[in-house]
């Protein structure tokens, strides 16, 4: 039992291992009860289950809240609507993926689910390295802090120029070193079949499985940006650890109810940059201006909520239909 009580990375080991079986019972219900078989996911549905996810997420952090103090329950907050936010560009390139390589919606549910798992363990280890960097080397928080706002501003003068799946380095590396089917087998990762040279049947890689490792390189990508993100926040690593794992793993359910209408959020884009700009120049206020004095956490939260719910909204808004184009 003590144990149980034993600190572990700055919190106690029964909240990672409550944390950790939350995780496998929200993953077990959900490819285990819901989603016994692949059927593509309706609007409906995919928003109902998202509204789930995301009140098990509000729900955690009031759980935080009570147990930890309110400064780490509104930095839990201001890092789950953060990384929410940035999911939702995850959605666009997770469409686009499973366009390039003609995964039927079908489908599409199970490859979401274990690239999320890969990203659970993903995740998991660059924020433990993270942590013992920043542990270790305090001067570090100002290298994220400078790199969020030069991410920031990079990304308010960025093109919209999609990316280039088909051409990925690793697809390609992939094609030369291994079979791949030229058509998927249901579900399958990996089929065996007969080599077209040799006739002799052997191991194959289905474009299922090549949709799933670029999805993962994808977000190894985006955690470039959100990782440190969290860290100019807090550098309480539970609290970095569980806001990103909470909010990517409502990701797959609210894929299916976004990836129709990605192209209404442009102005997103925009709101985050805002974000990443703010959160790495709040390290300096509070370091240079403020003195010894903390960043209010619930202004943190103000600031990041009201960006990017503006930008949400100015999206929807200017992507309306107008009245002479519904007529």
């Amino acid at each position: 039992m003590e144990f149980l009580f034993t600190d572990w990375l700055g919190t106690p080991a029964w909240f990672w291992l409550a944390f950790l079986g939350l995780v496998i019972a929200l993953t077990a219900f959900d490819l285990g009860v819901l989603h016994k078989e692949n059927k593509e996911m309706g609007i409906a549905e995919s928003l109902k289950l998202s509204a789930l996810y995301i009140g098990i997420a509000l729900a955690f952090g009031a759980w935080i809240w009570v147990e930890k103090g309110g400064d780490a329950g509104l930095q839990y907050y201001t890092g789950f609507f953060i990384e929410k936010a940035l999911s939702i560009d995850n959605i666009f390139v997770i469409s686009l993926i499973f366009a390039t390589f003609a995964i039927p919606a079908r489908y599409q549910y199970r490859a979401l689910l274990w690239g999320i798992v890969a990203v659970i363990v993903l995740r998991g280890l660059m924020i433990a390295g993270g942590a013992a960097l920043v542990a270790e080397y305090g001067w570090l928080l100002y290298v994220f802090a400078a790199f969020l706002i030069f991410t920031g501003i990079r990304m308010l003068f960025a093109s919209d120029k999609p990316m280039d799946v088909a051409g990925n380095p690793v697809v390609r590396w992939l094609s030369r070193r291994m079979p791949i089917t030229a058509e998927l087998h249901g579900e399958k990762f990996f089929v065996r079949v007969p080599d077209a040279k040799t006739g002799k049947v052997v191991l194959a890689a289905t474009p299922l499985f090549l949709a799933l490792v670029v999805i993962n390189l994808a977000d190894l990508v985006f955690a470039v940006d959100s990782v440190p993100a969290i860290f100019a926040i807090t550098t309480d690593t539970f609290i970095v650890y569980t806001s990103n794992i909470m909010a990517i793993l409502g990701l797959r359910a609210l894929y299916f109810a976004l990836a129709a209408m990605v192209h209404r959020f442009h102005y997103l884009k925009y709101a985050l940059a805002l974000v990443l700009v703010f959160i790495g120049s709040k390290i300096f206020v509070a370091d240079f201006l403020l003195g010894s004095a903390k960043f209010p956490p619930l202004a943190s939260l103000g600031v990041t909520v009201a960006l990017i719910a503006g930008g949400v909204l100015w999206s929807l808004v200017s992507s309306r239909p107008s009245d002479s184009a519904v007529r």
